[in-house]
């Protein structure tokens, strides 16, 4: 509010010496009722035209307030941190690298970008706004911006959570592979009879075996034949068998001690087991003093990747064979474009890898202060995420490519991708150079570090939820991480067993797969349709300031229009390619597969399930069903910033001598 001089005091009907002008170009006509209640008062008026109080003073009002207000990042650079630990992860290292290879090279990079200016911008910058605007996470927000819709949020926060309990799985696999490499000599570097088959296939033992005239190296044991004759017949099987390195052997046999199936899962494996609650700590830890803890602990989760992608680079490039590697990587085949799967890649590596429809945008924007440039942020994420991703490319097909020259293979015969890239791959090369502990202790800690900054924020959005729901935990935060962790460690522990993994493969596969195209579309349509794309665009401008025409209008085309129909695109064409799960060539049975299903129809329900409970608990006289939906699509009286100083801050006080 501020005073203004005014010589016509005619019109004023208020207090002596004042006029009160009202302007509320947010449009809620709540505040406008409350606004002209003050204006027609004729009591005196005391007003604070102090935009900010002390620090202290507020404090001591939180500490009074069973309500604890939610807080906000320490800095802006914090919020942008978080957010690019959350947007680049683990997909980024292990993921993007072979859709490139596999999707023509160095032109794979051209429907990616496009892909991230249809899809990936658009709808990251549609959601912090959304999220900063109103300073709530996805289970209350949809509850004022669209009533009907409010179990949208709730179904967000399902997938983050189901998400959580099986990534949260995989940093514990990282974590079993850091202590394991705390020796001088790597546990796979040699096939040890503990754990592996007869197909294992050591080259640093074969390369051992061959310095000594007439050996061959078969079933992990050096041979002397004692004829010409068996020589031969021994080396032919030698060439012809089935091989497995000990890295692989390793990860499967020793690390999972994988079983024949989901029918068999097994006993729970403790060291697993061990790594499972170390990995919930961290997090318990990271998270339980709120998101000023959360931000401090990003600068490293998010920087730190990046010094070892370096590292890396520098060491991959001076190695033989790193250049075919690099050059299989980036060279375009440019045919390649013309395949619709090829774009479908593109567009889903994109979108999964900034997480629109997770909740986890709207959550974490949601502490931002009100006038943070949250476009600015966008932009910086999304090329912050498309660079990493090239890069992280280059870094993985050097040494790749090393491996294949040492192999005497090509480079497509040892790339992977996944836990195959992560756990056999690059341990299998990490053995073959100097101090291959180190290198491995790198590796392994950067994949830590890149998946805690996903991890963090994918819990956050679940715990932004539930103190959202529940506002009187907030000051007791610290409990709800401590029984989200308690939570998930004990849903983890079916995962920490001799068949924990086609359960994680099962959840990765149905859990957050073609449901989050359906909440992007809706929540896309709601914002440009029923809310308004204009009106949206006021928020936003109410933010971060005015905007030009044509700002306004690109932005209207993409939420209205262009960004639901290539997610619905993208819906129809999974739809159309679905294949039943199967590990390693090998089908799951029919009820795994209903289960998946289940797993990923669950969200669904809960949002059809609100929607459903809001329209028949909905008692107003006269109102037919449709008009029913048609009132609770539209706002809530509460809608709007959290601020009550962003609500009333067009309200002017005119003074009059």
């Amino acid at each position: 509010m501020w005073l203004d001089k005014s010589p016509d005091s005619s019109k004023n009907t208020s207090p002596p010496g004042y006029q009160i002008v009202v302007e509320t170009p947010t449009g809620n006509a709540e505040y406008e009722d409350d606004i002209n209640v003050l204006a027609s008062s004729t009591q005196p008026l005391r007003m604070d035209f102090e935009d900010t109080k002390d620090d202290d003073e507020d404090e001591e009002k939180d500490d009074e307030d069973p309500h604890k207000p939610r807080g906000n990042w320490g800095g802006r650079f914090d919020f942008l941190v978080s957010l690019l630990g959350y947007s680049v992860g683990l997909g980024n290292v292990w993921r993007f690298p072979y859709l490139a290879y596999q999707n023509g090279g160095g032109a794979f990079v051209i429907p990616f970008i496009i892909m991230l200016i249809l899809v990936g911008i658009p709808l990251m910058f549609m959601e912090m706004a959304f999220g900063q605007y109103a300073s709530l996470g996805p289970t209350a927000i949809f509850g004022k911006f669209c009533p009907l819709f409010h179990g949208l949020g709730f179904g967000m926060v399902i997938i983050s959570g189901v998400v959580s309990l099986y990534y949260n799985v995989i940093l514990a696999w990282t974590i079993f592979y850091i202590a394991a490499t705390f020796t001088s000599v790597l546990p796979w570097e040699h096939c040890d009879p503990q754990w592996a088959t007869h197909e294992c296939y050591s080259y640093a033992d074969a390369d051992n075996c061959a310095t000594f005239n007439g050996s061959v190296y078969l079933n992990a044991t050096c041979m002397f034949p004692n004829t010409t004759e068996e020589f031969s017949y021994l080396k032919e099987l030698a060439h012809n068998a089935t091989k497995k390195t000990p890295a692989e052997d390793y990860f499967e046999n020793y690390v999972l001690e994988l079983s024949d199936g989901i029918d068999n899962v097994g006993p729970v494996k403790w060291q697993l087991l061990l790594c499972l609650l170390l990995a919930w700590l961290i997090v318990f830890a990271c998270l339980s003093r709120g998101v000023q803890s959360f931000g401090k602990v990003a600068y490293f989760t998010a920087l730190f990747p990046y010094v070892v992608l370096f590292i890396l680079l520098i060491r991959g490039v001076t190695l033989p064979g790193s250049v075919d590697g690099i050059k299989f990587y980036l060279t375009p085949e440019w045919h390649r474009l013309g395949k619709a799967k090829v774009w479908v890649e593109a567009a889903v590596q994109i979108f999964f890898s900034l997480s629109p429809a997770w909740g986890g945008l709207i959550a974490l924007a949601s502490y931002n202060k009100f006038n943070n440039n949250c476009f600015k942020d966008a932009l910086i994420v999304s090329i912050g995420n498309i660079s990493t991703s090239i890069f992280a490319g280059i870094v993985i097909f050097a040494i790749v490519g090393y491996l294949a020259h040492e192999l005497d293979q090509g480079v497509g015969d040892v790339v992977a991708q996944g836990a195959g890239l992560a756990f056999m791959v690059y341990p299998e090369v990490v053995t073959r150079l100097p101090i291959s502990p180190l290198w491995s202790f790198l590796f392994f800690f950067m994949l830590l570090t890149l998946g805690l900054g996903s991890m963090f924020a994918i819990s956050e959005t679940c715990i932004t939820g539930i103190t959202d729901l529940f506002p009187q935990w907030r000051r007791r935060k610290w409990a709800v991480v401590l029984g989200f962790a308690i939570f998930g460690t004990i849903v983890g522990l079916p995962m920490t067993t001799k068949g924990g993994m086609y359960i994680l493969q099962l959840m990765d596969t149905y859990a957050a797969s073609w449901s989050v195209f359906i909440f992007a579309s809706l929540e896309s349509l709601l914002i440009g349709w029923v809310y308004g794309a204009d009106r949206f665009c006021k928020d936003i401008e109410q933010m971060i300031g005015p905007r030009s025409r044509l700002f306004k209008l690109i932005f209207k085309i993409f939420w209205c229009f262009l960004s639901p129909a290539t997610l619905m695109f993208l819906l129809f064409f999974n739809w159309i390619q679905y294949k039943p799960i199967e590990y390693a060539g090998e089908p799951y049975p029919m009820w795994a597969d209903a289960l998946g299903w289940m797993l990923s129809l669950t969200p669904v329900i809960v949002v059809v399930g609100m929607s459903v409970y809001k329209i028949f608990t909905t008692h107003d006289e006269g109102k037919t069903f449709w008009q029913k939906i048609k009132f609770l699509s539209q706002p809530h009286a509460s809608w709007g910033p959290a601020n009550t100083k962003n609500r009333y801050d067009s309200v002017t006080v005119q003074y009059t001598p």
